[in-house]
């Protein structure tokens, strides 16, 4: 009981002169005036919005009718792009464009692209919902901040306006005004020239209540930060919905790059075991095919070619040798194209990766079900490239490298003790896992403080 004592006291001498302050900080006055300038922004959109739907679906008859809509839908994207950089500017809200426009070929090929183009349908989803929102919005941060000055002041200009009847004015009688002069009052005492009244019975005539509505003022003026906070708080979200990218269709481009940077790399690779064969085993066939056809004329008795066994045999011998070096070049090819440690399996393969690393590293495995071959390979040669990397730029005492398969995910975490100072973005190495991993639905993750420890993670699905 002592320590939750002692650990909720400070958050609650926190909180009051957070209160405090808030009316006063930069971001409550920025939303307040996002809320006050959104509320023109709103009413000249709703009305474009809807002036445009009619025009455009009573003139369909008409060839006009459907240029109409496509223009205003092309339009509404125009001015969802202006509610994006005014949420930039006074609220700091970084939402991504939606993906560009991309007419077809010809004029029905624009049109109907512009009919069928999803974010300018939301965008004018956007401007009808922001409308209402922009309403309420409006006159509830009127009443928390004018009529919480009003009541906070309330007994000083009560004060000083003198007791005594007047002539109600032109304003005075209506309903809808907070305070008015009284000509007539039903309470014990006399009215105040300009009284705050409930209805027509109820007068803050007296100190007590002019005492009580002063702090009903100051309880709505430092509520009112956070009422405009909630209100804003949805308009962001309506933002992010209808003016921001879609999830879809940026993960569908997302994908697309992916797709392309992984042909651009196989085409790569295969151009690299085209370079590989033709260079090195090509040419070590070559010469091992021309050295046992000098070794062959030796051991023929033909009449210009003298018997010679001892140099047949040498030559075989070099034949050998040429014979080994292409038996190597072929397996260093096959190995970059498929670990044959996989073929055992990816813990053992990473067993044998981690007992050859330079640096002294742990495995830790936990893989129920075996991941499909493309997941695996991927992940041996990740963690390659990372104990690698280790190797070479950490100066790093400890590694370690986990693998555990859960929920259909793979995840693959390589920490170590070194400097730190990893980048995505800097170097080729970071930049190819993180394509590897894009190509199958995967992401890499790089945790790397100046001084360290360096924490990657990659997160496959088990099928890709």
């Amino acid at each position: 009981m002592g320590e939750m004592t002692t650990t909720s006291a400070p958050s609650r001498r926190s909180v009051a002169p957070a209160l405090v302050r808030a009316p006063f900080r930069r971001r409550t006055w920025a939303e307040t005036g996002y809320v006050l300038l959104g509320l023109p922004l709103a009413l000249l959109g709703f009305v474009f919005v809807v002036a445009s739907l009619v025009l455009g679906v009573g003139l369909a008859v008409t060839f006009v009718g459907v240029p109409l809509l496509a223009l205003g839908g092309l339009a509404a994207r125009r001015i969802g792009a202006l509610h994006r950089r005014v949420a930039r500017g006074m609220l700091g809200e970084q939402v991504p464009a939606p993906r560009r426009f991309e007419p077809g070929p010809g004029l029905f090929g624009w049109l109907q692209a512009a009919l069928r183009d999803g974010p300018s349908w939301r965008a004018r989803g956007y401007l009808l919902l922001k409308l209402p929102l922009a309403v309420v919005a409006f006159y509830v941060v009127l009443v928390c901040w004018v009529e919480g000055l009003v009541c906070l002041v309330y007994p000083l200009w009560w004060q000083v306006s003198q007791p005594g009847p007047v002539a109600p004015g032109p304003f005075d009688d209506l309903g809808a005004v907070t305070f008015r002069a009284s000509a007539a009052h039903h309470g014990p005492y006399l009215a105040h020239r300009r009284t705050l009244h409930v209805g027509d019975l109820v007068y803050l005539d007296t100190w007590p209540k002019a005492l009580l509505t002063a702090l009903c003022g100051a309880v709505l003026l430092l509520a009112a930060p956070w009422v405009v906070r909630g209100l804003v708080a949805l308009d962001r979200r309506l933002i992010r919905a209808l003016l921001g990218r879609s999830d879809d269709a940026a993960r569908v481009r997302e994908l697309e790059a992916a797709r392309a940077q992984v042909v651009d790399d196989s085409a790569t690779t295969l151009r690299r075991i085209e370079r590989d064969l033709h260079d090195g085993a090509q040419a070590q066939l070559a010469t091992l095919a021309m050295t046992l056809g000098q070794a062959k004329e030796k051991l023929e008795h033909r009449p210009n070619v003298p018997f010679d066994p001892a140099g047949a045999l040498d030559l075989v011998d070099v034949a050998h040798r040429h014979a080994k070096e292409a038996l190597v070049e072929l397996r260093d090819i096959a190995r970059g194209i498929h670990p044959p440690a996989l073929d055992v399996g990816l813990d053992a393969a990473l067993a044998t990766l981690v007992a050859r690393s330079a640096v002294p590293t742990t495995l830790h495995t936990n893989l129920p079900d075996r991941p499909a071959k493309a997941i695996e390979t991927i992940t041996y040669y990740s963690a390659a490239e990372l104990l690698a990397n280790i190797a070479k730029h950490s100066r790093a005492r400890h590694a370690a490298v986990e693998v555990v398969a859960r929920d259909g995910t793979l995840s693959l975490t390589v920490r170590d003790d070194g400097v730190g100072g990893a980048q995505p973005g800097i170097g080729s190495g970071l930049v190819g896992l993180t394509d590897r991993a894009r190509s199958v639905d995967g992401h890499l993750q790089v945790s790397s403080p100046p001084g360290g420890p360096t924490v990657i993670s990659l997160e496959l699905p088990l099928r890709a």
